[in-house]
C-alpha cells in the first residue's frame, strides 16, 4: 500500500520499496476554474548538484528535451489539456544510472503561457505526484497538493534526493510566480 504524504513529508524510497531501481513518476491535475482556454501544465525535472545548481542544460528534462544526456531520465510526452483520468504526464527514472554528481532531482510543474492566459495554480485542483515501481507498477508514495496557490504559476511538487547513499522522496509543494523562466533561473539556467 502506498504511503500518502503531506507537504514537508519525507520517506526513504529504498526502505519502503527494497530493490526499487526504476521509477514511474506520475503527475496529474484537473482544472477547477476556466474561461474556456485549456490549461497546459508541463512537468519537468532538473538534476541538481551539491551547490543547488543544474548539472548542465541537458539535465533539464521537459517536453522539448525528453531524455537526459546520461539516459537516466525520460519524459514520456506532453499532455496539452490535462484531460482524462490518472497520470497526465509521466517521467521515467533509472536510479542506478543517475550521475554521481547529481544529489537532487527536482520535480516541477509550470503553467504554459500562464501570464498571457491569466492562469495560476489556484485554478487547478486534484494535483498530485506519485512514484510507482516501474517494474511492478506498485505505487510507493503519493503526495496530493491541497494548498491554494492562487498567485503561483510554477510549483516544485517534490524532490528526490540522496542521503547516506539511499534515495529519498520529499513532498515539497513550493510555489512561486514567474513561470518556467524563474524556475530555471533559480537553478542556474538561463
Amino acid at each position: 500500500m502506498a504511503i500518502s504524504l503531506e507537504k514537508g513529508g519525507r520517506i526513504n524510497l529504498e526502505k519502503e520499496a527494497p530493490g526499487l531501481t526504476n521509477l514511474h513518476v506520475g503527475l496529474g491535475w484537473d482544472t477547477r476554474v476556466t474561461d474556456g482556454t485549456d490549461f497546459d501544465l508541463d512537468a519537468s525535472l532538473l538534476m541538481v548538484n551539491a551547490e543547488g545548481k543544474a548539472l548542465n542544460e541537458k539535465s533539464f528534462i521537459f517536453y522539448n528535451n525528453r531524455r537526459s544526456d546520461c539516459g537516466s531520465i525520460e519524459h514520456m510526452g506532453d499532455n496539452l489539456t490535462g484531460a482524462g483520468e490518472g497520470d497526465d504526464e509521466v517521467i521515467k527514472i533509472s536510479l542506478p544510472t543517475i550521475p554521481a554528481s547529481c544529489e537532487r532531482i527536482v520535480v516541477a510543474v509550470t503553467i504554459h503561457e500562464a501570464e498571457s492566459r491569466s492562469q495560476n495554480f489556484g485554478q487547478v485542483e486534484n494535483a498530485f505526484i506519485r512514484i510507482l515501481n516501474a517494474d511492478t507498477q506498485e505505487e510507493v508514495v503519493r503526495y496530493d497538493l491541497s494548498e491554494d496557490y492562487s498567485t503561483q504559476t510554477s510549483l516544485i511538487f517534490a524532490e528526490l534526493y540522496i542521503k547516506d547513499g539511499q534515495w529519498r522522496f520529499a513532498a515539497k509543494g513550493d510555489g512561486f510566480a514567474g513561470g518556467l523562466a524563474k524556475l530555471l533561473e533559480t537553478y542556474g539556467l538561463a
